[in-house]
């Protein structure tokens, strides 16, 4: 059986298929549906199927984000998928953690330099059990307007701090990633007693479900609880608008101490590999 490139037909039993595998597919059903198959966009997808399903679906961005959902193929279903995008730039793979190992050792990516390269326990919430902490003096607000400059400023922080981007290619990114958030109306700046204190947002949405990302607390004020209750204000924010579901992955323990406090429970490994070169051919 081989893989068949994706047409704009197949993207209902895609996104079956893939919300069949919710917790480690966030990132691809919303590419799609936000940006489409083989569009203009950076972030748009070139997707290959495997089976009448399907069974698997093997994706990679414009930019070179490899994003895929195969929990049964086999080794030479793997390598063929993999021989597909040979020759394109290579940004990263995000991807269910067993998976993403294969996937780089199979590749001959495992030595790659990377910025990143970690694998991230994984997260669930029923939004109906989140569980909000004290909100006193406590107020969401977006990025853009006033706090602008803020957000910026720790999102290049965050990519230095977290993602070991150098500070040249951490201020361009950053200046991307606040565009992006602010056209999607994605991330929010918590206030308290009208003082800026965390960044919290969502890197994907779907009409049902929301994956947190770009959680971030200055240095000096954490310690706090400041992200926890970033994070459960947003969560209220969304469920008022349908969202019944949220996912993460927590790339540390205390962040993962934080996200249990408001109600979330363990759901697998994820994989998130950021290459040092986003240009080196895969």
């Amino acid at each position: 059986m081989s893989w068949q490139q994706a047409q704009q037909e197949d993207v209902p039993r895609i996104t079956r298929f893939l919300s069949d595998h919710i917790q480690t597919s966030m990132f691809p059903l919303a590419n799609l549906r936000d940006f489409g198959l083989r569009g203009t966009d950076p972030r748009a997808l070139n997707v290959w199927t495997l089976g009448d399903g399907p069974r698997a679906v093997f994706a990679i961005t414009n930019e070179g984000m490899v994003l895929t959902q195969c929990p049964d193929c086999s080794d030479d279903e793997l390598m063929a998928a993999i021989d597909l995008i040979r020759g394109r730039p290579l940004f990263g793979i995000a991807a269910e953690a067993a998976q993403a190992r294969r996937i780089m050792q199979m590749a001959g990516w495992a030595g790659r330099p990377a910025t990143l390269n970690s694998d991230e326990p994984g997260f669930t919430l029923d939004l109906t059990q989140l569980v909000v902490p004290d909100t006193t003096g406590a107020m969401l607000e977006p990025l853009s307007g006033f706090y602008g400059d803020i957000a910026e400023g720790w999102r290049t922080d965050y990519l230095i701090e977290a993602m070991d981007f150098d500070p040249a290619r951490a201020r361009k990114q950053a200046r991307k990633d606040f565009v992006a958030y602010t056209q999607r109306n994605s991330h929010r700046i918590l206030l308290i007693d009208g003082q800026p204190v965390a960044m919290t947002g969502f890197n994907a949405r779907l009409p049902d479900v929301v994956q947190i990302g770009g959680v971030y607390t200055p240095p000096e004020l954490r310690g706090r609880g400041y992200a926890r209750l970033a994070v459960g204000l947003h969560l209220l924010e969304a469920n008022a608008s349908g969202v019944s579901r949220a996912v993460l992955f927590a790339a540390s323990d205390s962040a993962a101490r934080a996200y249990m406090a408001i109600g979330f429970k363990p759901a697998g490994q994820f994989s998130l590999i950021l290459f040092k070169d986003p240009k080196d051919p895969a």
